[in-house]
């Protein structure tokens, strides 16, 4: 009886301090009136979330489905779950090393995202700069000819032969942010609807 009390006390105990665990506010972006004043403050923004919908079409091989990111620092963490049997394949990592977690729960470390999710899956999607653009704005990691709209905002990129096209824009942390967009390249379609963008201070 003595251990199971015990036992009943710690749980007690975890749960109490689960419940003061503070979950992070979200908070409101500054001013974003023109492209200069964008790609500064959205290149400098490192924690953020944002929940929407993914199509995916590469040949005769494609999916449509959830798209949930979480972007922490340098690390970044998409869930991407769709029919078809794939289940939710998450994939983690931090712009130098990347792990893979199918629907079975086994993770295995890439070498090259989008060439082994091809080779899994039969399609791919651009995981290094696709934090950049879901933001609306360039990779900074690579050249990029860009063109904005009369607001500062981004309608069309091309970059590391993808093409990028921001068809619509909707309040998202007090900003017009990313709603829907669209990056191709001659093998590939990536198509998203961001239905919930959060931003957090640090």
């Amino acid at each position: 009886m003595i251990p199971r009390m015990r036992a009943l006390a710690l749980l007690i105990a975890v749960l109490a301090i689960a419940g003061c665990a503070t979950i992070p506010e979200s908070v409101d972006l500054p001013p974003l009136a023109t492209w200069d004043e964008r790609k500064a403050v959205l290149g400098e923004i490192r924690d953020w979330n944002f929940k929407g919908r993914i199509a995916v079409k590469a040949g005769d091989e494609g999916f449509n489905g959830k798209l949930n990111w979480a972007q922490r620092g340098e690390s970044y963490d998409a869930a991407v779950s769709g029919p078809l049997g794939m289940g939710t394949v998450r994939i983690a990592g931090d712009g130098r090393s990347a792990v893979l977690t199918d629907k079975d729960g086994e993770a295995t470390e890439l070498e090259d995202v989008e060439l082994e999710l091809r080779w899994r899956y039969g399609w791919t999607i651009p995981v290094a700069s696709l934090r950049y653009w879901a933001l609306g704005i360039p990779d900074p990691a690579a050249p990029a000819e860009t063109r904005v709209d009369s607001e500062g905002r981004l309608e069309f990129l091309e970059q590391s032969g993808w093409t990028v096209e921001v068809s619509r824009y909707a309040e998202g942390g007090g900003q017009q942010m990313p709603r829907i967009l669209t990056a191709k390249n001659p093998d590939s379609r990536v198509r998203m609807v961001i239905d919930r963008w959060l931003f957090f201070d640090r």
